[in-house]
């Protein structure tokens, strides 16, 4: 078939430079939106008389005979000659139906048809995604519910800090994952703008209705500038943001998985079908799957930061260069959703050893804290009781005694104002029991959150 710009050129395009051109290879995702762009296109040019409703007809059938054949692996991409999914669409509707194919490109241009192309494709992707973190939320929920009284040992700067419930441990990464949806949906409706009819970047000649075609692809705004029609990717950069910020709570989630599943923590451990062996060590059991999450987080990042480099600079309107935004979109997606698809399995064959995780909470003096605060209640302003809690830990430590196991004796020695009542606050439970403020650890204020979120899960 004639190339689709070939009548201004006197010489075929260079092998190395088709080569470096030709984008099908990648391009190739947006084949069916793009029969269903043409198809809804198609319907515009009826409207105004430039197509036939017999020419309509042999169109419309000939384009759901591609999507079926799409659907059913049948369009051979590797062997076509076609520099894009635009000019294969035009090729293989022009060899069944002769000149009528070549109609279908009336008043449009590629410019504004890949990126109504990628839009629709995006769309689609960002309701896949968020089902998919939706899933990993319910299978955090449904652990948080299961051990809403296990007692894990919260950190800061990777230091033992205070008691925490696990169930609320669990919940930050809930809070994370919410916020990632509503960036995505604020993403969708970004993306919800219909370019098409912008044609290369002056608009069409034709006076089609652009309504009509963005209701028919599920559009629910139309572009108000063509030239920013062709040439915005901000909304491309908007999910390779959101996609980044998805893989590296992943990555979080992904490095604690990795340390606490560690013989050396062993607070938990990973099922067998998300872990591998090493082939020199036959004691081996490596979170390969867990890491290579927060390996793919780089790859995202990169990605993002690839496409704002790209933009940086380019003059309107339509460039080249653009052509290349789709290979960091298509990755950073394909990234995310197995990421996603793998922290959800690995989660809910998550073991929890019980026994390591009580025997840690003896360490690190977690309950430190807790006395600060009984001393502030005996009327010791708290910079004073921070500083005698202090020297009550290293006098501790140096007994090898946890400051729960000091006698009463020992506490008056350093501070008399502690009375018998300081071993009601040298408790884990106590501790927990004493964030009773919204967003605390307290098991309450966890449940009501637990609620809430089943309620979510409901009306889902």
């Amino acid at each position: 078939m004639t190339k689709l710009w070939g009548g201004r050129f006197n010489k075929e395009l260079d092998p190395e430079a088709k080569k470096f051109s030709y984008s099908l290879h990648i391009d190739k995702n947006l084949f069916e939106y793009d029969l269903k762009l043409n198809l809804a296109y198609s319907k515009a040019l009826l409207k105004i008389n430039i197509l036939t409703h017999n020419e309509f007809s042999e169109l419309e059938k000939e384009i759901f005979t591609l999507i079926k054949l799409y659907k059913e692996n049948k369009i051979d991409f590797a062997n076509a000659p076609d520099e894009d999914v635009h000019s294969l669409v035009e090729r293989l509707l022009t060899e069944k139906l002769g000149d009528l194919g070549k109609k279908i490109h009336t008043g449009k241009s590629r410019n504004d048809q890949v990126i109504t192309d990628t839009k629709m494709f995006l769309k689609d992707e960002i309701t896949k995604i968020c089902q998919l973190i939706i899933e990993l939320q319910k299978v955090i929920h449904n652990i948080a519910v299961k051990e809403i009284d296990l007692i894990f040992i919260g950190l800061t700067h990777f230091q033992p800090a205070q008691p925490i419930l696990f169930s609320h441990y669990l919940l930050s990464y809930y809070e994370m994952l919410n916020r990632d949806i509503e960036r995505l949906q604020e993403n969708f409706m970004r993306a919800d703008v219909c370019p098409l009819g912008s044609a290369a970047l002056a608009g069409s000649n034709y006076q089609l209705d652009r309504e009509q075609i963005a209701k028919e692809l599920g559009f629910s705004q139309l572009s108000q500038n063509s030239i920013d029609a062709v040439s915005d990717r901000d909304f491309m950069i908007e999910s390779l943001n959101n996609l980044a910020l998805i893989m590296i709570h992943l990555s979080r989630m992904a490095e604690e998985l990795i340390l606490y599943s560690s013989p050396l923590i062993n607070f938990f451990e990973l099922d067998d079908n998300f872990t591998t062996g090493s082939s020199i060590m036959p004691q081996k059991k490596n979170p390969d799957i867990a890491e290579l999450i927060r390996g793919k987080t780089a790859k995202n990042i990169s990605n993002l930061n690839g496409l704002l480099v790209l933009l940086k600079g380019l003059p309107l309107a339509y460039n080249r260069d653009l052509q290349e935004d789709k290979i960091y979109l298509f990755e950073s997606i394909e990234n995310t959703k197995i990421a996603l698809n793998c922290m959800t399995k690995m989660l809910a064959g998550l073991k929890l050893n019980k026994s390591a995780i009580e025997s840690a909470l003896k360490k690190g003096y977690l309950l430190a804290t807790e006395l600060a605060d009984y001393l502030v209640l005996k009327g010791i302003p708290f910079r004073a009781a921070h500083e005698l809690t202090g020297q009550l830990v290293v006098y501790a430590i140096n007994k090898n005694k946890n400051l729960e196991d000091l006698s009463l004796a020992e506490f008056t020695q350093f501070v008399p104002e502690i009375e018998a009542d300081i071993f009601e606050s040298l408790n884990y439970e106590n501790a927990i029991k004493n964030k009773n403020i919204l967003g605390g650890t307290n098991k309450n204020q966890v449940q009501s959150q637990l609620n809430k979120i089943a309620k979510r899960f409901k009306n889902l």
